[in-house]
């Protein structure tokens, strides 16, 4: 079957088979940065932004993406770059595994959530799993993201 997406602001003509998810689509396309991880729907590796919305896309069929805006990290690098500048700060980057779909979901908390409080930033990662770390870093790091996000 043969959809459209628009990735990162480009419209790709791809070819899906019946019940493949979104993951494989994009990697196929050349789309690396986009992780698999738990193939459950459990890990965030694998997040992308639909319409501006994170989701798990090794669950997310990719005929369900037809005509839709996809926004992997490359979509947002810069963005993405600040971001990491905090998570460096606060020595919070890690192996980098979990970091695309990490940051994109931060991202889209951003544009989401006008002032969230630690207990709503958790509750808004809950899906993002990082091996590497106790997310206390993290979680600083956010929160002075966010802030200076904020103040502008």
């Amino acid at each position: 079957m043969n959809i459209t997406l628009h990735i990162n602001g480009k419209e790709q003509p791809v070819e899906c088979r019946a019940g493949e998810m979104l993951t494989d689509v994009l990697r196929r396309s050349g789309y690396a940065e986009v992780k698999r991880g738990c193939d459950t729907g459990n890990c965030g590796a694998c997040t992308v932004l639909v319409d501006g919305a994170p989701v798990l896309s090794c669950s997310y069929l990719a005929v369900r993406a037809d005509g839709r805006e996809i926004t992997t990290i490359q979509g947002l690098a810069e963005e993405a770059k600040k971001f990491a500048e905090f998570l460096t700060a606060e020595g919070a980057d890690q192996c980098g595994f979990c970091a695309p779909g990490f940051a994109l979901t931060v991202l889209s908390m951003k544009e989401e959530l006008s002032d969230p409080d630690e207990a709503e930033i958790r509750h808004y990662l809950a899906g993002n799993l990082c091996r590497c770390s106790g997310y206390e870093g993290q979680i600083r790091a956010i929160k002075k993201y966010l802030e200076a996000k904020h103040a502008q």
